[in-house]
């Protein structure tokens, strides 16, 4: 796993990808750091966290869209299946390598904390407890995002559907509105992304919660496995 993980983060830097994500995705964090903390005159950075889902929603498929379509566009897929690793290591070599990048990306928040402890009291818990919500975020995002780029053959439409799927995840809450049948609604309510992810970035910390994103992440990497499995054999 090791050598695709280092080949991946090597692609990442090696192309645009890792610069446009970083830049685009520090320049939101920027300007709702500005708005959220600068402006109003506050420490308190949770309605910076609060915005930065919907910023991973729209950035996390560009991330993530390269990781196997790319591989089909320059037909080295086969010469990838049939290498002496296994699955689980080229689909967790990729999938780790995405997610180092995005945990650079999520090293800026703590840069902005710094600054505003400069000017008042920084409660250094809840940053590292939102910090955490928005990785373990990532996490899952990252997952689905990989599985879409499994099952797609073009870049940019594996970053279509991986943000369709994302935004699907992310408007749960609003379809458990329309939903009459209660154990529908109660299902959608468990499985709201959103909802878990807005508590944590309000105090309300629950390890269901970190165990949730992580059973997602690791149930989404097992279906890219099994689709790789059926490729191999097909």
């Amino acid at each position: 796993m090791g050598a695709i993980y280092r080949r991946e983060v090597g692609a990442f830097f090696t192309s645009s990808i890792a610069y446009i994500f970083l830049a685009v995705f520090w320049m939101f964090t920027g300007y709702f750091f500005y708005m959220s903390c600068l402006y109003p005159g506050t420490t308190d950075m949770s309605n910076m966290f609060q915005s930065m889902f919907l910023i991973c929603v729209f950035l996390i498929p560009i991330l993530t869209m390269r990781l196997f379509s790319e591989e089909k566009k320059q037909k080295t897929e086969q010469g990838l299946l049939t290498a002496p690793v296994s699955l689980g290591e080229i689909v967790f070599g990729k999938y780790f390598a995405a997610l180092t990048l995005y945990t650079i990306a999520l090293l800026m928040p703590f840069v902005y904390a710094l600054i505003l402890s400069t000017f008042g009291l920084v409660e250094w818990g809840m940053l590292f407890a939102n910090f955490l919500a928005l990785f373990l975020l990532g996490a899952a995002f990252i997952a689905v995002g990989t599985l879409v780029s499994a099952l797609t053959e073009n870049q940019i439409a594996a970053a279509v559907v991986s943000f369709v799927s994302l935004m699907a995840l992310y408007m749960i809450d609003v379809i458990q509105e329309y939903v009459t049948v209660e154990w529908v609604s109660t299902l959608l309510g468990y499985l709201s992304f959103r909802r878990k992810y807005f508590a944590i970035t309000c105090g309300l910390f629950n390890v269901s919660t970190i165990v949730f994103y992580i059973s997602v992440a690791i149930l989404v990497n097992y279906l890219t496995i099994r689709v790789f499995e059926r490729r191999r054999w097909s």
